[in-house]
């Protein structure tokens, strides 16, 4: 997992430059470079490995799906949306170029991923139109906008159909860029639809698990430990795990989601020690939210 880490982090600089407008192209390293687990695209890497492929193929993609979420992190901690000053230990992005910039930023990284993806990876055309799709899926009104939009509504309100809106919510703004991950390495692989499926499924449950992590650690870490200011959650009476069946509630569905996964694992023979530590770290101790 160390070396996937080392080599994205080695790849994200090589693919941002920083040039004319200078500002614009250090606003958007800044986020991607901050100090992570690289768990997106550590998953692309991994699921191309899985399934008989060449992670170098996989690694433009992999970078574009970090690039993906750093831009929703900068728009997510803006004072429009969550209002956040800290992110993995370091002041957001808009606190250190201004609000201006990092709105720019995060629009500029949104676009820049799928150029990357079709300049620099080589792969069939075909494949490379896919992935794109996928990632434009996953970026917009159907994916993380979704999301995003969904959670903000959701915000101080009481709603009869809170758990099915908590789900989608779970879905598009934490697990489908999972999922995306997932499924771009596959796919670089030459995985047939029947192994896509699996991995999905895969990548969904993983995906609303790390979520669930990430709001009980919002409920009981500090600033120390995650990086980021803590009981914003519930100071915004947001829509979170926590809030709607409490903090055992909570446990209780992360411990049973990824006993899921692991049982996916093994039913399907997909044999990786990072999915396994991954999930192992979220279960007996959620990890920061990277």
């Amino acid at each position: 997992m160390n070396s996937y880490i080392e080599l994205i982090n080695k790849k994200l600089d090589e693919f941002i430059p920083v040039q004319y407008p200078e500002s614009i192209f250090k606003s958007m390293k800044y986020t991607a470079l901050l100090p992570g687990k690289r768990l997106r695209p550590v998953m692309c890497l991994e699921s191309c490995r899985i399934f008989g492929g060449n992670i170098e193929d996989a690694i433009p993609t992999a970078c574009a799906i970090e690039m993906l979420h750093a831009q929703s992190l900068i728009h997510d901690d803006l004072p429009c949306m969550d209002n956040d000053d800290f992110r993995r230990g370091k002041l957001t992005n808009h606190k250190v170029f201004g609000e201006a910039t990092a709105v720019l930023a995060g629009d500029a990284l949104l676009t820049f991923a799928p150029q990357l993806i079709i300049e620099k990876s080589n792969l069939p055309a075909r494949t490379t139109l896919r992935i794109v799709e996928e990632y434009c899926k996953a970026a917009g009104a159907y994916g993380l906008v979704a999301g995003q939009i969904a959670d903000i509504l959701s915000e101080g309100s009481e709603n009869p159909e809170a758990p099915a809106v908590l789900e989608f919510i779970q879905t598009n703004k934490t697990a489908v860029l999972f999922k995306l991950a997932l499924r771009t390495g596959a796919v670089i692989a030459g995985a047939d639809e029947a192994q896509l499926a699996v991995i999905t499924g895969f990548g969904q449950k993983f995906g609303i698990a790390f979520q669930i992590a990430d709001d009980i650690l919002d409920e009981t870490s500090t600033f120390a430990r995650t990086g980021k200011t803590s009981g914003k959650d519930k100071d915004a009476q947001k829509l979170t795990a926590v809030s709607l069946y409490g903090l055992d509630g909570a446990k209780e569905k992360l411990t049973a989601l990824v006993s899921e996964c692991f049982t996916i694992l093994k039913q399907q023979n997909i044999q990786s020690e990072i999915f396994t530590r991954i999930l192992n770290k979220i279960s007996i101790e959620p990890s920061v939210r990277d």
